[in-house]
């Protein structure tokens, strides 16, 4: 398990991010188009992984916008946005937004996501939604960059995620 916090506050997380050099873990998750969404799509492609709490927070919201601006000049790249919130709510802020060059996904189903990738809060007043985290993958779904943010406030290092892809 993990220790982050929120606003100084210290919870947990059912399990830790993949490690670096691992494969990352098959997944099923809903589109905000409430369409399927399994991880073999992905197949041949890099991928990140922008997971986060709710997409109706400033600071999920500000990572989707900046994962979806960057997106657009990433070579054979797919960005995958997925929290526990409702595909309603992750379509009615893409459509807001103007938000188009990402896969909004939600694992509000099951959870299992949160669980296999090990981001799932255990307490706290986010239980059971998923931790800020960014995992970045190569063309075979081995990891190259793992970030759980520790202050679930702040922003995660979108520069170190993205010179992982190089």
């Amino acid at each position: 398990m993990a220790t982050v916090t929120l606003k100084s506050n210290e919870f947990h997380t059912i399990g830790n991010l993949p490690k670096v050099g691992d494969t990352i873990p098959a997944f099923n998750l809903v589109k905000s188009d409430l369409s399927p969404f399994a991880s073999a799509t992905l197949s041949g492609k890099k991928v990140v992984l922008n997971i986060f709490p709710s997409i109706d927070t400033g600071t999920c919201a500000a990572s989707t916008r900046k994962f979806n601006q960057v997106a657009a000049s990433l070579e054979n790249t797919t960005v995958v946005c997925i929290s526990r919130d409702l595909p309603f709510a992750q379509k009615r802020f893409c459509g807001a937004e103007g938000i188009d060059n990402v896969i909004m996904a939600s694992d509000f189903q099951s959870g299992s996501f949160g669980k296999d990738y090990g981001v799932m809060f255990t307490d706290g007043p986010l239980n059971f939604l998923l931790s800020r985290s960014v995992i970045v993958a190569d063309e075979n779904g081995k990891v190259l960059y793992t970030e759980q943010v520790a202050e679930t406030t702040e922003e995660p290092n979108y520069d170190a995620a993205l010179a992982s892809l190089k």
